[in-house]
This record gives C-alpha cells, structure tokens and sequence, in this order.
C-alpha cells in the first residue's frame, strides 16, 4: 500500500519535469521570403509562420511571436536588401526561408538566383547559430493551378517553377538544412478553390495552416 502511494505521488513530478525544458525556453524563429510568408491576401496572423508558432505553443513550447523579413514581390536580392536594412537578434532558434517566385515571374536568371539563394541561405544559417537542423528551406508553391494564371502558358510556368525548386532543394541538400516540400499540396488548390485566397493567387489560411502543420513538426523533432 505504501509503495502504491508512492507511485502516484511520483507520476505528477516526473510528467511536470518532462514538460519543464520546454516551459522554461523562449524560443525565437526568423522566416525570410516574400509575400507567401507575410500571407498576403490573409490576416498576418493567418500566415504559415503565425500558424506554426501557434501549433507549437499547443504542445507546449513557449515561442515568441515570429519576426518576419519578407515583403510582396521580393526576389532573392531584394530580399539581401531588405536583410541589410533590418536590425536583428543575436542569434534565432529557428529560421525559414521561402523566396524564389518572383525570380521566376521576373524571368530571372536560375543560375543567378542559385548564387542568390545561396548566399541567402548561408545567412540563415548565420542566424540559426549555424545550427543546419534548425534552418527550414521552403519550397516555392505552383501558382499555374490558381485562377491569377489561367490566361497563361500554365505547363511552362508549372515546369519553370520546379526548376527553381529542384536548385533550391540541391542547394538545401549540400548545406544539410531542413526541406520542407509544400508545391505538392499546393497543386491541390486546383479542384479545392478553399485553398487559394480571395485575390485568385496566393494560398488562404487553410492551405497555410498545412504548411505549418509540416514545419512545426520539424521544429518540435529538434526540441525534445
């Protein structure tokens, strides 16, 4: 009987110290990109890096609200600009990084924004504390399946933007961050018009919500 009380005074303590760590920390997360990180079309707090913090602190991690660098219409080296403008933290817990789009709307060179890219996400990893797990690259969303590009060449865009997406994957791959794969859901939104926000082009909440639900569970993989 005395063993037995023991036990159940015990389960309490050992639960609560499990749960402490994660409690105690205030983590920071940085996401770099365009307007597919501000969530242009949605509330800000609707956009992915919003819902990822929001799913996290559900499960107990205490995140700051996320700082977000990113603007509609940024291509790689507007993005650099932008980076050189910002004052930030001394070092971030987390770090994502979504840009490329506009490179490929603008008719940018690919090769230029590997190099682009790559610096971009060196700088990342600056901020991430040089700590490559916790540096997420995204990948660039098929917008040829939104209603924004239906009057266009919807093959040649669709093809163009996975040759963005397999440099950015390649470059992720030889810096060995996380990789986040979001084009594929994204495709959905051409027979789930919920998918896609009120201009026609960029995704809705609910599509973002996807995307957050595939990046907090990389970050809560690095925090237990």
């Amino acid at each position: 009987m005395k063993n037995t009380l023991l036990f159940f005074l015990l389960v309490p303590i050992i639960s609560f110290s499990q749960n402490k760590d994660s409690m105690q920390s205030t983590y920071t997360y940085l996401a770099l990109g365009d307007s597919y990180t501000i969530g242009e079309s949605e509330l800000l707090q609707k956009s992915f890096p919003y819902q990822t913090v929001q799913l996290l602190r559900k499960q107990g991690y205490n995140f700051s609200a996320p700082e977000i660098i990113a603007k509609t219409g940024w291509t790689t080296d507007e993005l650099e600009e932008g980076i050189k403008e910002h004052k930030f933290l001394s070092k971030y817990d987390f770090v994502s990084l979504l840009i490329g789009v506009n490179n490929q709307y603008r008719r940018r060179d690919v090769m230029l924004y590997k190099m682009e890219f790559e610096q971009l996400l060196k700088k990342a990893l600056a901020f991430a504390n040089n700590k490559s797990s916790h540096v997420i690259v995204v990948s660039i969303p098929d917008y040829s399946v939104t209603p924004f590009a239906q009057s266009k060449d919807l093959d040649k865009m669709a093809k163009e933007v996975e040759v963005f997406n397999n440099v950015s994957k390649a470059v992720s791959i030889q810096y060995k961050v996380q990789y986040v794969d979001v084009t594929t859901s994204s495709k959905e939104s051409k027979n789930d018009p919920a998918l896609i926000a009120e201009d026609g082009l960029h995704p809705s909440a609910k599509e973002y919500k996807k995307w957050a639900q595939k990046i907090s569970e990389l970050v809560a993989q690095q925090l237990k």
